[in-house]
């Protein structure tokens, strides 16, 4: 037996109730994980509301990330061992004290990495990766803006984008999500709400016009953002925490720029091995201490609801974790 986070029916974190749940040996490739930190996002709190793009199964248990301690190994698994600290990623199922998880899904922490760090390592910081490489196609030089910065995709993406030899514009609603924007390597912070907001972006870019966008937020974001690209300028389209916002088409082709979906989960099923290969880069570039999350506030498991509420409202600065 063993505690999780589970309801019987989606909703706000106060229907979530911990609870006691069998945990069997683990089968055919899977790996049994002493949970030790859990990486809570706005989709998290989404998914459990019943209200992301895809809906699990009931009953759920929420969470996608999280790092550990391996307890035991199914049949077939070769590449861990009893012992190793492993962070890893799934479609729910996260939140509990111990788990059978996937074990490709899972992979040894880099010594540079806490475990608290490690918990919300993956999903970032392969989707920075995959979205400004694969999609974005960002070259050196080139600049990035990153919108909702200070998030947990924006952290990464632009320490990401500075790996990969970009200049990197932060736009964050706070002076605190600035400040921590600059602290993480980016070359300029804007002011989300300033009413000068693109003249801002166009200032931090010396006058030239954006290569790529990395938006994370959508909303009343969107146009503005996507007018600051230039010729072939890329706008990513990673989620859209401030509401799905809208584009008149005539501006993809006044501007000769793109709008392109960015889906981890899509990309590793429909490119598995690249997805594997873009995972190990991302993993060395932790290991060379050159990618490093932040962490905003910890919080303890059975403090769930105020982690899920906290995560959801996106106020504070730094990713939130709930230590196990």
């Amino acid at each position: 037996m063993t505690r999780a986070i589970i309801a019987d029916e989606f909703g706000p974190p106060e229907a979530y109730a911990i609870r006691q749940i069998e945990l069997p040996p683990p089968g055919p490739g899977q790996i049994r994980v002493a949970v030790k930190a859990i990486g809570i996002s706005y989709v998290d709190v989404l998914t459990a509301a019943g209200k992301y793009q895809v809906t699990p199964p009931l009953p759920f248990i929420p969470g996608s990330e999280c790092a550990g301690v391996v307890e035991a190994l199914g049949e077939g698994v070769s590449h861990l061992a009893v012992g190793d600290r492993v962070m890893g990623s799934g479609f729910g199922g996260i939140f509990t004290e111990a788990g059978n998880f996937r074990a490709s899904s899972f992979n040894r922490v880099p010594e540079a990495l806490t475990l608290e760090e490690a918990a919300v390592f993956p999903p970032s910081y392969t989707t920075a990766f995959h979205a400004l490489v694969d999609r974005g196609r960002l070259q050196p030089g080139e600049t990035l803006l990153v919108l909702g910065a200070a998030g947990a995709t924006g952290i990464a993406t632009i320490q990401v984008g500075k790996s990969l030899g970009a200049r990197v514009i932060a736009s964050a609603s706070t002076e605190e999500k600035r400040a921590l924007c600059l602290a993480a390597g980016a070359d300029a912070a804007v002011n989300t709400r300033s009413d000068t907001w693109r003249d801002d972006v166009k200032a931090a870019a010396g006058g030239k016009p954006i290569a790529v966008v990395f938006d994370p937020v959508g909303g009343d974001m969107t146009d503005p953002a996507f007018r600051t690209l230039g010729y072939d300028g890329r706008y990513l389209v990673i989620g859209f925490t401030g509401g799905i916002g809208s584009l008149r088409t005539n501006l993809p082709l006044v501007k000769t720029a793109s709008l392109i979906g960015v889906q981890l989960r899509a990309f590793g099923e429909a490119e598995p091995e690249k997805a594997r290969a873009n995972f190990a880069k991302v993993l060395e570039l932790a290991g060379e201490g050159r990618l490093k999350p932040v962490i905003g506030k910890v919080y303890a498991f059975d403090d769930y609801r105020e982690a899920m509420n906290a995560a959801f409202m996106g106020e504070g600065a730094g990713r939130v974790v709930m230590r196990v």
